[in-house]
């Protein structure tokens, strides 16, 4: 802002002076109290004030509140500077404004008044000073009443060129508020042609604006690609002094430049040769000036240069089309991986992931193997050794498999706890898909237990054990190798149930041998037993019981220890209850019912493997995902040669892991799975029977049988047999009325994020969720119960009315028709823009047995999906809450409890609900307080909880305060009816 001439506030000065001369907290309060007495008494007695003087006291306000303060009065006295022609008097008007008066006050009509007629002024001062205050505030009222006079400004020939710039970033503000504030047809145009403006200020502004444009309209701003190539050109070629006031350490305009290649990443390569040649002509040069050598030794010249540089190169990987470019980004990211400068070396192994996913640039990226090996061994940030262990999995393929997996081997050893779990998938995924034969793969696995047993998760043996199940001829060799490992004498948990599945199918193929003879296998096998935990007991027994099959020589032994007291008197049910029928059945049934029931497992059906999910669910950028969007990623054993790790190898039976669309085709880089929610494997092992059940067929949990359904329940551990479908299918009288228990199904998920959110003898429906910040992902599983084929399928989510503009909701279409016993997924991505208080709805109709059927639901996506839990002290925290005093800033609702009063049930139900617990802030133990932040695209609004139970009366009271009144009202209607 420009300085005026004789514009000191002698009395503010003295006043600020007084506060910091004060020595303690009680006289600077004392001393305030004073001051705000007196402005008080000037404001409502003094009718002559001037100007000046309502400035200086409306300075004295607003420095009061920055102290902390709350200030009640003033607000009419700002808003009456509003109308002075005084520059220095509108600017402290507006500055008050922009601070103090929230955006539901009842003064805002009166401000908006002053902002319109400001804007409607020829002195651009003035113009500025009211867009300013717009783009701080940013209301919905805001949006409606002045969105269509701020364009009017942008596009204006008469506007000067700062107005201009204030105005692109205001109207990015309202667009923000509601996309709807920008009017179609020939703005839009001219908003792009900004592009093409002679002030480079204007230019960045609007660049930032059409940003945003383009993420919800990539196809209305495609005509921005041309222009943004030209300005890029003319940057990129020029030399740091012909831009002077925008060359920041020797590079030019770097902030625009940047901004430019993002917005170029919403597209693909230029349509027009002459554009394309362009901008390749510009990548190229910011590569070839990146080799140039530094012009300053400052950190903000490399800083500056480097940040083009990236940008550059991730528009290059997106484009994947010019060979040669991607090769010398490599090249050029090879170079960093040495640098002194950690941060540069964690963006080249970043980077150099996503280059290994392209064929132009992955074998460039493979001579790079030896420095990422040794970044992983020697690098002391254990992010960057991260980054490194990522791309040694981007890069492997089948001609560097066994290099790749026995570097991470040798590393696993020593490696971080933080990063092991992840390295342990990545490692059983690259030695299941490479694979040069079955024997190396198997021992990989075994080595990989030994090394890193603690950090093998289930997924990872029970996929071992699939595969050798499926492969004779690896079937005699697993069963030597696990005899082998058992002999250590420190084996893991886990060996002893990959061990105690392949002995119990397969040990009678080494018994020839004396050294692993029935009796061996079973002592070796037993001496472990007490010391594994009652799951790998339980594995363990059905093992002995296979072993009475397949080794009759030691039946009398394998009973001894089945009728012991330890077995048959366990304190665990489960397994006395297999040591019960294990010797029943092998003392009461013939020989051949034995064998019958005790069989050899029947090879598993192809399924997918649940490693690549697992390793996606713990980190999606793990993943490279197709470019393709209805590509699958397929995962298997023995793939054709040179094929990497981000590859889909093409082979005759894949196992195929269906791709979750991107919510937007259009977005810079390819939308990964967050959920993980790819279905599990058939679980080869662990099928305990609960008391009073009859025992498993093969006691190994068998696949299902021919013809039964494999459509899996998601959220129970066993799938139930699908229901026979109905000869005449129920058709639904109404069409648009919630279907039966729908409101109730939606509250469930009020403190959970998974689970079934409908079921009826046809179909049924499971939701996944996930959310962070002002994002929330949602999954829907649609799996049809019947043996019959559900046609016309669709399923649509609606957002009614006001809701449309506060929650931005995007579900693809799913395919129309559904197999019987089959499953489908639906991704449903919403943005916050706005708190709000209805839920979206889906509609989902399809054709059953020549009947059209209905079910209408509410979505559960609700405002507190979008809460962030924060940690407060006690001390923040009640001063906080006795700030927010005002009956519009707190809910509060006393009711009986409708649920047991049990404390850790709460607890569960308020950290599910998303807030922060705060332990240790009320003085009542048995309260609970919490604090959490909802995200909301146009602010984060904190909310304080207080819930007080009252155990003898059965009686909660539960408080909620918060900056906006129908956050705190909607919070607690919702948390209401889960106690």
């Amino acid at each position: 802002m420009p300085t005026v001439k004789g514009d000191g506030m002698r009395g503010l000065a003295v006043f600020i002076s007084d506060i910091r001369n004060c020595k303690s907290k009680e006289a600077e309060v004392k001393r305030i109290n004073k001051e705000l007495a007196n402005i008080r008494s000037k404001f409502k007695g003094d009718k002559t004030l001037d100007g000046y003087q309502k400035k200086k006291y409306v300075c004295k306000l607003l420095f009061i509140f920055l102290l902390g303060h709350d200030i009640d009065f003033g607000h009419m006295e700002a808003v009456n500077l509003l109308s002075s022609n005084k520059y220095t008097e509108k600017q402290i008007g507006y500055l008050f404004i922009s601070v103090l008066v929230n955006e539901n006050s009842e003064l805002m009509n009166l401000v908006i008044q002053n902002i319109k007629n400001d804007i409607s002024s020829r002195t651009p001062i003035h113009i500025n000073l009211a867009l300013h205050c717009i783009a701080n505030i940013g209301s919905k009222a805001m949006a409606e009443t002045l969105g269509p006079e701020v364009p009017k400004l942008l596009v204006s020939g008469d506007t000067i060129d700062e107005v201009k710039q204030s105005a692109a970033l205001c109207l990015l503000r309202l667009y923000r508020t509601d996309p709807h504030c920008i009017p179609s047809g020939e703005y839009q145009s001219r908003i792009i042609h900004l592009l093409n403006d002679q002030h480079m200020g204007v230019v960045t502004a609007a660049t930032s604006l059409i940003h945003d444009l383009v993420l919800d309209n990539p196809d209305d701003y495609k005509g921005c690609v041309s222009l943004a190539v030209s300005r890029l050109s003319r940057i990129v070629t020029s030399s740091y002094t012909d831009l002077q006031d925008y060359t920041y350490y020797f590079v030019p305009a770097p902030w625009l430049s940047v901004k430019l290649l993002r917005l170029l990443q919403f597209y693909g390569p230029p349509e027009d040769p002459a554009n394309r040649n362009r901008l390749n002509e510009c990548l190229e040069t910011i590569l070839n000036k990146a080799q140039e050598p530094p012009k300053s030794k400052k950190v903000q010249h490399s800083n500056s240069k480097n940040a083009v540089l990236f940008e550059a190169i991730n528009l290059i990987i997106h484009h994947d089309s010019e060979p040669n470019l991607l090769v010398r980004a490599c090249n050029q990211l090879g170079q960093f991986l040495q640098h002194r400068e950690t941060n540069l070396r964690y963006l080249a192994l970043e980077s150099m992931c996503l280059l290994a996913s392209s064929e132009f640039s992955r074998e460039a990226v493979k001579k790079h193997q030896e420095t990422v090996v040794t970044a992983l061994k020697t690098e002391r940030d254990v992010s960057v050794r991260q980054r490194a262990v990522d791309l040694l999995y981007a890069m492997c393929d089948r001609t560097n498999t066994e290099e790749v997996v026995g570097e991470m081997l040798d590393y696993l050893e020593k490696a971080d706890y933080s990063i092991r779990e992840e390295m342990v998938l990545k490692v059983a995924i690259l030695a299941e898909k490479f694979a040069v034969d079955y024997t190396w793969y198997v021992d990989t696995i075994l080595n990989l237990i030994r090394i890193a047993g603690d950090f093998v998760s289930e997924e990872v043996w029970y996929r071992v054990i699939q595969i050798v199940i499926n492969r004779e001829d690896v079937q005699g060799y697993a069963a030597k190798m696990v005899f082998e490992a058992l002999q250590a004498p420190a084996c893991h948990e886990n060996m002893v149930k990959v061990g105690g599945y392949i002995l119990g199918e397969f040990g009678n193929l080494i018994a020839g041998d004396p050294r692993s003879s029935p009796q061996v296998q079973f002592n070796l096998l037993h001496s472990k037993f007490h010391l594994c935990s009652p799951p790998t007991r339980g594995l363990l027994l059905s093992t002995y019981v296979k072993f009475i099959n397949l080794f009759p020589e030691i039946k009398q032994i394998i009973q001894d220890v089945l009728k012991s007291d330890n077995q048959l008197r366990n304190a665990d049910a489960e397994l006395q209850q297999r040591a019960v029928e294990y010797l029943s059945l092998s003392v009461r049934t013939s020989s051949d019912v034995l064998a019958t029931v005790l069989e050899e497992m029947p090879p598993f059906p192809e399924r997918e493997s649940s490693l690549l999910a697992k390793l996606k669910k713990k980190k999606p950028s793990a993943v490279v995902e197709e470019k393709k969007p209805n590509k699958p990623i397929t995962v298997e054993v023995n793939n054709t040669a040179g094929e990497s790790s981000t590859d889909a190898p093409s082979t005759a039976t894949p196992v195929q892991l269906p791709m979750v669309q991107a919510p937007n085709p259009t977005a810079a880089a390819p939308s990964t799975d967050l959920l993980g929610l790819d279905a599990a494997p058939a679980q080869p092992a662990q099928t305990f029977n609960m008391p009073g059940a009859p025992p498993a067929t093969n006691n190994f949990g068998a696949p299902p049988a021919a013809g039964q359904s494999t459509l899996l329940d998601i959220f129970d551990a066993q799938a139930p047999a699908p229901a026979q479908a109905p000869a005449q299918a129920p058709a639904v009288a109404n069409a648009s009325a919630l279907s039966p228990g729908a409101e109730e199904n939606f509250c469930k998920f009020i403190c959970k994020n998974n689970g079934v959110l409908f079921e009826n003898d046809l179909l049924q429906i499971g939701v996944k969720s996930e959310s962070k910040s002002m994002y929330c992902r949602l999954v829907l599983f649609f799996g049809n119960k019947t043996s019959m084929q559900f046609s016309d399928f669709s399923s649509t989510v609606i957002t009614p009315g006001e809701l449309a503009s506060r929650l931005l909701v995007k579900a693809p279409p799913i395919n129309n028709v559904l197999d019987g016993g089959a499953q489908v997924q639906q991704l449903i991505t919403a943005e916050c823009v706005q708190e709000f208080s209805d839920a979206p709805l889906l509609n989902i109709r399809f054709v059953c047995g020549g009947s059209m059927q209905y079910v209408n639901l509410k979505v559960p996506i609700m405002v507190s999906k979008f809460f962030q839990p924060t940690t407060m002290s006690s001390s923040d925290f009640f001063s906080r809450w006795n700030q927010l005093i005002a009956p519009a800033h707190e809910y509060q609702n006393i009711f009986k409890a409708n649920f047991p009063m049990d404390r850790d049930g709460n607890k569960t139900k308020l950290m599910g609900f998303g807030i922060g617990l705060l332990e240790g802030v009320d003085p009542n133990p048995d309260n609970f307080v919490c604090a959490g932040i909802v995200h909301c695209k146009s602010a984060q609004i904190g909310v304080l909880l207080r819930l007080e139970p009252n155990k003898a009366a059965l009686m909660y009271r539960l408080t909620l305060r918060s900056s906006k009144e129908e956050v705190a009202k909607e919070l607690g209607t919702l948390l209401s009816s889960q106690f």
